[in-house]
């Protein structure tokens, strides 16, 4: 009975996306969430709301393993959460009060997805450039100046990822790099996936309640990802990372310019 609920299309989906994650690094909802809006005409808020919990289950064993592993930096974490949830909670409630399943709210969600892409596009291409000039420039910033801006960055990250579901991992990553050049690449990289899971949960959890998760489509996306994502993971060591990185970029710059002219 639960066999003849999935659907292959969708798990084969899930596992290119978890290749695609595994080998690179980058979000699955960039990837996942522009799949199921442009190939398989799922309403965008639908697409963001499934793709959101797809997110908070994946980044859940993530943080698990960064956790193990010493690589997250709870004061970090908790700075984002503190701008991210607030913003989160405030953005799901505007949405509900303007109603989320109207063409103009589709609309809005496309058009700003099509944008988070175009920036993940330029924190893909730019992050080794930026990362060096994060270590040539190392010195100590101004704790009060760094706290205010995490916080920003967080409610930022917030209202952008409860909106198009994309956001929390390649352009947190480099916003954090520039913030805190004296943490090292892991530990800013563990603690944006450990802060990801707070926030993609809540969100999750307002689109659930607003009536946008497909949970059918939500457990077919997963039987491929997760096996996807492992072997992606395992390849990561083998893999090109520069010619991949270009290839990604190209590849969102193309599907966000697609979505902000349809």
């Amino acid at each position: 009975m639960l066999l003849s609920h999935i659907d292959l299309l969708y798990s084969v989906s899930g596992l290119f996306v978890g290749l695609l994650v595994g080998l690179t690094g980058v979000g699955g909802g960039s990837l996942m969430t522009p799949i199921l809006v442009l190939l398989f005409g799922v309403h965008p808020a639908t697409a963001v709301g499934t793709d959101l919990l797809y997110a908070a289950a994946t980044k859940s064993v993530g943080t698990f393993v960064h956790g193990l592993k010493g690589t997250v930096d709870w004061h970090v974490t908790l700075r984002l959460a503190a701008g991210s949830v607030p913003a989160a909670a405030v953005t799901l409630i505007l949405l509900h009060r303007y109603g989320i399943n109207t063409p103009h709210a589709a609309h809005l969600i496309q058009t700003v997805l099509g944008a988070a892409l175009l920036m993940t596009t330029m924190a893909l291409i730019f992050r080794p450039q930026l990362a060096a000039f994060a270590a040539r420039h190392r010195r100590v910033p101004r704790e009060s100046s760094t706290l205010l801006l995490t916080v920003l960055t967080g409610a930022t990250l917030g209202a952008l990822v409860s909106l198009t579901s994309v956001g929390a991992g390649a352009i947190g990553v480099t916003v954090l790099l520039l913030l805190y050049p004296m943490l090292p690449t892991a530990r800013i990289i563990g603690s944006d996936v450990a802060h990801a899971v707070p926030l993609t949960l809540l969100a999750g959890a307002g689109h659930w309640l607003l009536g946008s998760i497909d949970w059918w489509m939500l457990l077919s996306l997963l039987c491929g990802s997760l096996p996807g994502i492992t072997i992606g993971s395992l390849l990561s060591s083998r893999a090109p990372d520069r010619l991949l990185r270009y290839l990604l970029a190209t590849m969102l710059t193309l599907v966000g310019m697609w979505l902000l002219v349809r």
